[in-house]
Parts: structure tokens; C-alpha cells; sequence
């Protein structure tokens, strides 16, 4: 039997941040916070970002991979369309990333934003379809850890 050529996935990663929900769905309505947590990085330059946060939007990110990656000066895209949007409470995306062209993956994402009593609850799941010679789950799941991270510095001080 051959190679497999698609290797399906999905993840879960849940996080709490000390802000109401309005703010956290605001992190990623907003494209100056988005851009901050999302696109912006230490390992990478990125080139472009642009989003357009409403169902049937898209957002897009291109950036070139960092001197400290395996694939420097690489360029890499997300493609991101919003299927679902539920003000304070959800979205739903589906989107590819391509690596210097080559399409890696299909992806679609939920979060869900649950208030508790002392912020918000996020529950993010992650569906994936990872195509050949592509990062893998494990490392899309890291990456997705490490995005959540951040996006608790939107609501430091």
C-alpha cells in the first residue's frame, strides 16, 4: 500500500483569559489587535495582513519564514474565510496554508467564548486535513498553543 497522502487530525486546546468575552471576540474582530497576536511574530517578517471580519470575509497573512526556521526566507500564506460568526460568543473559519505555493493543509476551526466569573473561557477546536510533506498535527497544534498564549498579552494591564 502506498503512503498515506492525507493525514486527518483534530485538537482541542482550552484557555482562560481574565477579560470579559466582549473583549476577547474583540481580538479577533478587531484587525489591529488580530494582527498583533495572530500575524505578528519573532520568527517570521510579515508582508501582508489584511482582514475582513464578517461571514463570507477573509482574512489573509503572508510572511516569510525567519532566519532561526528550517525554511528561511520562505514564504508562507494563510487563507482564511468566516463561515459562522456569533457576536461575544463564536466563530467558525475554514482555511489552507501554503508553503512557498504548495498548499500543506485545510483546516476548520471553532472558538467558542463561554463567560465565567472570572473572564471568558475559550474552547478552541481545530479539524485538519494535513497534505504531503506537510507540518503535521503535532506542530500545527503547538503553533495554535503558542497563538493562544499570546493573545493573553491583549489584555495585560
Amino acid at each position: 500500500m502506498k503512503e498515506q497522502s492525507v493525514i486527518h487530525s483534530t485538537f482541542v486546546i482550552e484557555r482562560s483569559y481574565p477579560a470579559k468575552p466582549e473583549r476577547v471576540f474583540a481580538a479577533f474582530a478587531d484587525p489591529a489587535k488580530k494582527r498583533r497576536w495572530f500575524a505578528e511574530g519573532d520568527h517570521h517578517e510579515l508582508e501582508h495582513h489584511e482582514l475582513d471580519f464578517r461571514v463570507g470575509g477573509k482574512e489573509r497573512v503572508r510572511l516569510r519564514l525567519g532566519e532561526d526556521t528550517p525554511l528561511k526566507g520562505v514564504a508562507c500564506t494563510n487563507d482564511i474565510s468566516y463561515l459562522d460568526i456569533v457576536r461575544n460568543r463564536r466563530v467558525v473559519t475554514a482555511s489552507t496554508m501554503s508553503i512557498a505555493e504548495k498548499c500543506i493543509s485545510a483546516s476548520l476551526a471553532t472558538f467558542e467564548f463561554l463567560p465565567t466569573g472570572t473572564g471568558t473561557d475559550l474552547i478552541f477546536t481545530h479539524q485538519g486535513a494535513f497534505f504531503e510533506g506537510a507540518d503535521g498535527p503535532e506542530m500545527r497544534e503547538e503553533g495554535w498553543r503558542g497563538l493562544l498564549n499570546k493573545l493573553t498579552e491583549e489584555f495585560a494591564g
